[in-house]
């Protein structure tokens, strides 16, 4: 297996692409990661995670960093102010026209919590950018959150809507790996962009008031399938990613990973991609559903 770094020119940023492949040719998967982390979610250099199963499997697999995110340069620092209207505006489209140019071939998106937000409201800006999908998969990808438990009100009522956005002003960035509150920094722009889209439900964007939701019907969405595990009790709950499908995709497949519907495990937010045993519980039937759609 090889890998290898790529970088995009956009702007004055350079957009990081892990490349990982064993054999040249395969049909082309395009990584997306979520908040306060970066494209690490989907491999190590030693040849784990979902994207270097992927890649062991036959795929050509494309590890997206968000810009200031991972190995994109430059990293986000205390006078950073890009957010998510920059995310959907241009790195999406910028990254997956740039996979599908260099293999000539459709791409598979995945998706792993915030980043399935970021691509969905890329593709209802940019309709024609679906012509470029082959399938897309989300993992613990909600749009809103709207339970109430009293870890969310830790974790977002307090640290996420409050503390954050407080440093973020002091320092100009939150360095969450630093709080060791996450594996990456964010801008205050993106704490604050969003937070109004977690907290209030409105699918419109906060910095130009584009209707998401009202453009929904105008995409040809791809074969979609959504994934969430029933210990993911806050960042992709069950009843939350539901409510995301029924907003914008209610085509979409849906699987609940818990021991009680066969898995191995009752997977959580993140180990469900991370846990050693996922390669030999959902991530076989994840190739499938790629060669499937191929």
């Amino acid at each position: 297996m090889k890998q290898e770094s790529l970088f995009i020119h956009a702007g004055h940023h350079q957009l990081h692409l892990r490349h990982i492949y064993k054999v040249k040719g395969g049909a082309p998967i395009l990584m997306l990661h979520g908040s306060i982390e970066n494209g690490k979610i989907f491999y190590t250099e030693k040849g784990k995670g979902l994207g270097c199963y992927l890649a062991d499997q036959g795929f050509d697999v494309f590890i997206a960093d968000f810009r200031g995110k991972g190995k994109s340069l430059p990293p986000i620092h205390e006078d950073t102010n890009h957010g998510q209207f920059e995310m959907i505006t241009q790195d999406v489209p910028e990254l997956l026209q740039y996979v599908h140019d260099k293999t000539g071939k459709k791409v598979h998106l995945i998706c792993h919590s915030w980043g399935g937000v970021i691509l969905a409201s890329s593709l209802i800006r940019k309709p024609h950018l679906a012509d470029l999908i082959s399938s897309k998969l989300c993992f613990g990808t909600k749009r809103s959150i709207r339970i109430k438990s009293f870890e969310k009100f830790i974790k977002l009522d307090l640290l996420w809507n409050k503390l954050l956005p407080h440093i973020a002003r002091k320092t100009g960035y939150v360095n969450a790996e630093k709080l060791k509150f996450g594996a990456d920094s964010e801008t205050l722009s993106f704490l604050q962009q969003s937070s109004q889209w977690i907290n209030k439900g409105e699918w419109q964007d906060p910095v130009d008031k584009y209707d998401y939701i009202g453009q929904v019907s105008q995409v040809n969405w791809p074969a979609t399938w959504h994934i969430t595990g029933i210990k993911d009790s806050l960042l992709g709950n069950v009843h939350d990613v539901r409510g995301f499908i029924d907003e914008y995709n209610k085509d979409s497949k849906f699987n609940l990973l818990s021991k009680e519907n066969g898995n191995k495990l009752d997977y959580d937010h993140i180990n469900i991609l991370t846990h050693p045993e996922a390669i030999n519980d959902h991530f076989p039937d994840i190739v499938d559903w790629l060669n499937k759609h191929t």
